[in-house]
């Protein structure tokens, strides 16, 4: 297990991001995590709307779904974002072979975590990925003493104003539905460490290598 990473928020960034409520509850930690025995959950389950709409990448028809636990603060998801994905995308998102869905689970510091998702999910459909994969390129520059300015940099590099950074920060309505996410991921398919994949149903938690993404789905492509 990884120590979870500790930061002190400052007033301000504790007052911008209190609306967000407590993820306390979560025992979450991000790490890289030991190859155990896999566990295998029912796709219907898996892909049944939760309290808010997934954003899929790739063809509807593809043969084999991948669905990603994430944290936005946890450092092995930002290098599995920054190494891997380009490779799993070009070789089997682009070619239709593989449909990917992100989702978080919250890790230490949890609040600053959701918000950045929130962010992303702000951002609408179109804006979701590219968010995404902008908050973890620059994930050192916000995972910081003082995060708001950082993210506020980032948002409006995406179209976001100062207005809507704030309004949707203190969406309550939106952090309560990416709390019951994070709760059904905890409860319902046993999500404890971040990354956590799930393909066709099969559980592999870490940080997955390509190479080993190719083992896991080449016998799916051809079932």
């Amino acid at each position: 297990m990884i120590t979870r990473r500790q930061f002190v928020m400052t007033n301000s960034a504790a007052l911008a991001l209190g609306a967000l409520g407590s993820f306390g509850a979560f025992e979450a930690f991000d790490g890289a995590g030991g190859r155990a025995e896999a566990q295998t959950f029912s796709v219907l389950e898996l892909e049944a709307k939760g309290g808010l709409d997934d954003i899929p990448m790739g063809s509807p028809t593809a043969p084999v779904t991948i669905i990603e636990y994430a944290s936005m603060t946890c450092p092995h998801c930002a290098a599995f974002e920054v190494q891997v994905f380009p490779k799993l995308k070009e070789k089997y998102i682009d070619t239709g072979k593989v449909r990917f869905i992100m989702r978080l689970y919250p890790t230490q510091p949890a609040q600053l975590s959701v918000a950045a998702y929130m962010l992303a999910r702000c951002g609408g459909p179109d804006k979701f990925y590219p968010l995404i994969e902008t908050l973890f390129q620059q994930q050192e520059k916000w995972v910081v003493r003082e995060p708001i300015q950082p993210l506020l940099t980032i948002a409006k590099q995406a179209g976001f104003t100062q207005q809507s950074f704030e309004a949707c920060l203190k969406d309550d309505a939106l952090a309560k539905k990416v709390q019951e996410g994070a709760q059904r991921a905890s409860t319902m398919f046993k999500v404890d460490s971040t990354p956590t994949f799930y393909i066709n149903g099969e559980k592999h938690p870490g940080a997955l290598p390509i190479e080993e993404l190719d083992k896991i789905i080449a016998p799916l492509i051809k079932s």
